[in-house]
């Protein structure tokens, strides 16, 4: 942390990672940061820097460890959760690389789950987005260790200083004292665009220059020249430092003017991180073309290793039997009862499903028999489950490849073959002492897809491909819609949407057709109105006759279809009676213009009936023709669902958010402050608006928002608009 000596050229300090046999030895670490920051390049430079790979990809080529998958290649970025383990200095560090676009954030939080700590990566040429402000608060609020890793800074404009001052503001909160930078970076000579690039660090604890400039590290004792450049921030950091220290005495002493000693000041800052009290800033750039160190990744791994906590020091989450009751609290333990989760479900042609676990507590073993416990996602379109199966075997990713392993301890991850069962979230236990752990939240899907396949040799595969893609990302629901009978995929996103089809294609050979995604319109009577009847056919031998009338009268809303029998004198026998009200609820389910009819009363007053050719069918038939005859001079009113939405929002967004909904003939109902800046927005939409909410949401706060909807009830729709869907109908559109 700016004050190791040891050279990382040394073969001892690097190399590959190997099976963990305790947790002391794991550091389990995730990137965070917006699209484009700079995470897959740092984990590229940090698997160089440890000898874990021995030339560094590049994100334009297609050549990183992380982003392995085609679909990655082709978009050139990342659109999943990819785990890339190394070795330093004896300590294996699993990298989690994670998507920076929104519509993957169900990767993010897979990656949250799975790790200890978090470095997050911000663009000193893009600053820090309002989405990244947002996970940084939902680490703290579980109090999880960050360290902040600046990139991009041979950008044009980029600024270290004024970019760890703008960290210090959207990370700091009421302490940004919280958030100080460990090193500050040495220019090298300008280049023929005029800019410098950084050369080297400038640790202000150790007051030592770590050169890169000849593609090593070489500690050098700084020009004297450039101390009086780093005292003030050297004496805010330290001051940093001791305000969080847990030896109260330190701040008297330095007051005092006691010079205090580095391995106090690092030791200090080293428990402060793991504790999540202090966020360093460091700065980092790949290596250059034919070396092995790229700027700051030294700095980063003992940051990772020194200041970051081991699994066994990380709060576990809360367990409790299959059947929801209380367990006692899991300890990290190798040798403790087995609790590991699925943190991502893939599919690998040639392997089959491989799950990515996370092992809490005891030793996960190949071919052993273990109890998988679900969590119930069946409104998602994932299986409920509670069985048993045996473990395939286990393996640790690397890109592409998958290198066997023998066992993985409590606070390890490993890649585990053939569970055919489990699904993301899912907890793999001891079959003798079966657990469940407690979930982890996970956003809803909320822009629908409608689909259908392409052609019938694709309508063949299109539910089980379906059934697969949802399996492996519970950001995914499926539904089948009865009211539309339509298919719908709900997706974070477009981008999202996107990916799901193009796996559907190239993974599963499933090609589908995307389809207007329809809402559940109904219908009711506007008025009281009446309608007669006649089904009446002699064709020779056994006739059919039935005639029947009706008053139909509008109900209030959610009243259902009522029917009522006033018939005097036998005009409808008794055993008919039954029959036309079964031909006037199917019809009311039909519709009358395609869409089901609802809130109306039925009133069979009159009728007349054949003594031989009157029958069962003849009446529901006749039933069915007086509720649409009635139909014919009344006016139809087209019911549209109307959704209760929630919006989240910072209050600088609320402005626009509300003028967004009014846009969409939503009702505001209420305003309340949610904490943190933020803003709690309640409306009623009408869902014919919303379809696209999730993206336009995300356009209208600049990506911060977030949003709920539930079903309210169904309400008119305005006749001019009515008219537009009732056109739609008629044209099959």
């Amino acid at each position: 942390m700016g004050v190791h000596t040891k050279s990382s050229a040394h073969p001892g300090a690097a190399g590959r990672a190997t099976p963990a046999d305790h947790p002391a030895s794991v550091r389990n670490v995730v990137l965070v940061g917006h699209s484009g920051s700079g995470k897959t390049t740092l984990v590229e430079a940090l698997a160089l820097a440890t000898g874990a790979v021995q030339r560094a990809g590049r994100v334009e080529d297609g050549t990183t460890v992380s982003d392995h998958d085609e679909i990655e290649h082709r978009r050139q970025r990342s659109v999943q959760l990819s785990l890339v383990p190394v070795a330093w200095d004896g300590i294996k560090i699993n990298l989690l690389d994670t998507p920076g676009y929104a519509d993957f954030v169900g990767e993010l939080r897979a990656g949250l789950r799975a790790a200890d700590a978090a470095l997050f990566v911000v663009s000193a040429a893009d600053g820090v987005d309002g989405a990244t402000r947002m996970v940084w608060e939902e680490c703290a609020a579980v109090g999880m260790p960050r360290a902040i890793v600046v990139t991009h800074l041979e950008a044009a404009r980029a600024n270290f200083e004024s970019m760890t001052d703008l960290c210090a503001e959207a990370f700091g909160g009421d302490d940004p004292d919280a958030v100080l930078p460990l090193y500050l970076p040495l220019y090298g000579e300008h280049g023929p665009d005029g800019h410098a690039p950084v050369a080297g660090l400038l640790g202000l604890l150790s007051q030592r220059i770590y050169d890169y400039s000849r593609g090593e590290r070489t500690e050098l004792a700084p020009d004297p020249a450039q101390l009086p450049r780093i005292r003030a921030a050297r004496d805010r950091l330290i001051e940093g430092i001791i305000a969080g220290s847990e030896d109260e005495s330190l701040m008297d002493r330095y007051l005092d003017g006691e010079d205090i000693d580095l391995e106090t000041l690092v030791g200090d800052l080293e428990r402060a991180v793991a504790r999540g009290r202090f966020h360093p800033v460091v700065a980092a750039a790949p290596a250059a073309e034919g070396s092995r160190l790229g700027l700051g990744t030294v700095e980063i791994l003992e940051l990772i290793t020194g200041g970051f906590p081991t699994p066994a020091e990380h709060e576990l989450p809360a367990v409790t039997t299959p059947q929801g009751h209380p367990a006692p609290p899991l300890t990290c333990d190798p040798a403790g009862p087995l609790v590991a989760e699925v943190v991502k479900t893939a599919a690998d042609p040639y392997v089959g499903r491989i799950s990515l676990v996370r092992v809490f507590s005891g030793t996960l073993r190949p071919d052993e028999s273990v109890h998988v416990s679900g969590h119930g996602l069946a409104d998602r379109g994932h299986a409920d489950h509670d069985l048993d199966e045996r473990v395939g075997a286990l393996s640790s990713p690397f890109g592409k490849q998958q290198r066997p392993l023998t066992h993985c301890v409590a606070g390890d991850l490993a890649c585990v073959a053939k569970l055919t069962r489990a699904e993301t979230g899912d907890t793999l236990s001891a079959k003798e002492n079966p657990l469940l752990v407690e979930g982890w939240s996970m956003p809803d899907p909320l822009l629908p897809l409608a689909v259908q396949a392409h052609s019938k040799a694709d309508e063949d595969k299109l539910s089980q491909g379906l059934a697969r893609l949802v399996a492996e990302d519970p950001t995914m629901r499926l539904e089948q819609n009865g009211a539309t009978r339509q298919l719908v995929l709900w997706c974070l996103g477009e981008a999202h949407r996107d990916v799901a089809l193009e796996r559907l294609r190239t993974r599963y050979g499933v090609r589908v057709d995307a389809v207007g995604h329809k809402v559940p319109l109904r219908e009711t009577f506007g008025e009281k109105t009446s309608g007669r009847g006649r089904h009446v056919k002699q064709s020779g031998g056994h006739g059919q006759y039935a005639i029947c009338e009706i008053d139909v009268e509008p109900l209030p809303p959610g009243t259902g279809i009522q029917f009522v029998d006033k018939v005097v004198g036998g005009a409808v026998p008794r055993q008919f009676i039954p029959s036309v009200e079964k031909g006037v609820r199917a019809q009311a389910a039909r519709g009358l213009a395609g869409h089901p009819l609802v809130d109306v009363r039925i009133t069979l007053r009159d009728g007349k009936a054949h003594s031989v050719d009157s029958s069962d069918a003849a009446f529901q038939t006749a039933g069915a023709l007086a509720l649409r005859e009635a139909a014919a001079d009344a006016r139809i009113d087209l019911l549209e669902p109307v959704a209760q939405v929630t919006v989240l929002v910072p209050d600088d967004y609320v402005g626009p958010v509300m003028s967004d909904l009014s846009g969409r003939r939503g009702r505001v109902v209420s305003t309340e402050q949610a904490g943190h800046g933020r803003t709690l927005v309640r409306a009623e939409v009408p869902e014919v608006e919303i379809g696209r909410y999730a993206v336009d949401l995300r356009s209208v706060s600049h990506g911060t928002g977030r949003f709920s909807r539930t079903y309210a009830r169904h309400e008119p729709m305005p006749p001019q608009l009515a008219g537009k869907f009732r056109e739609q109908d008629q044209s099959g559109a």
